[in-house]
């Protein structure tokens, strides 16, 4: 991979925001992975922009749900917060946009999935956050937030109830609900859970994450989305 002559125009592109300094969103897209392999100058990675996007992104997205739902208490709306800026929400729209075409991995990383890996795309909406936030303010950094997140809210915020909302389903038709774990992989640190759902005994949809539970809870809502019923 030529490091100094990628090109992130397309990708400017489906974003919806071109950089004043291209620099930032190399920076954005640049895995610790690589910065570690690179040895002809060091490589700034993205998990500094991370930090200040997530800070961002947890701002631009509470303003939003206040506004969007007057009458929540303070519980409710967090829960939707948890909901909509979650690893699979956000993994979800960076995988829709092209991010891990773009990514720039160490070859361990790579070749390993990790353009693939729905913390590292996570990640990545919040780096690339944080560089349009340093390149060109709050105005387009929620206008990035908008367009990509807080379109359709009332299905993204669905996330952390998909369990539930499955649960009431299965009892309303009579169906036994379970969670299937198909494997575990990868260090203790970095485990990777996969499970599935299973409804009177029927497979349907697989999901993963670094828990049991976050495993589950993604299976749920594709699940769910699958049967149409978010």
């Amino acid at each position: 991979m030529n490091y100094e002559s990628m090109e992130f125009g397309p990708l400017e592109e489906k974003i919806g925001y071109h950089f004043t300094d291209p620099e930032l969103l190399r920076t954005a897209l640049t895995h610790k992975s690589f910065a570690s392999e690179y040895h002809v100058r060091a490589v700034p990675q993205y998990e500094r922009l991370e930090f200040l996007g997530d800070s961002i992104l947890e701002y631009i997205a509470s303003e939003a749900l206040y506004e969007r739902y007057p009458e929540l208490p303070e519980g409710e709306l967090t829960k939707k917060r948890a909901s909509l800026v979650c690893e699979y929400t956000l993994s979800q729209i960076t995988k829709e946009l092209g991010y891990g075409d773009y990514v720039i991995l160490g070859k361990g990383e790579a070749m390993t999935g990790g353009r693939e890996r729905p913390s590292i795309l996570c990640d990545l909406f919040e780096s690339v956050l944080g560089a349009i936030y340093l390149d060109g303010g709050m105005e387009p950094a929620k206008a990035y937030v908008t367009k990509h997140l807080l379109t359709d809210l009332e299905h993204k915020t669905v996330f952390t109830d998909a369990k539930t909302i499955l649960q009431e389903y299965a009892q309303k038709n009579g169906l036994l609900l379970e969670y299937e774990l198909l494997d575990q992989s990868g260090p203790d640190h970095l485990r990777v859970y996969t499970s599935r759902v299973l409804l009177g005994g029927v497979p349907y949809e697989t999901g993963q994450s670094h828990s049991i539970k976050g495993a589950q809870m993604e299976a749920a809502h594709k699940t769910l989305r699958s049967l149409n019923l978010s």
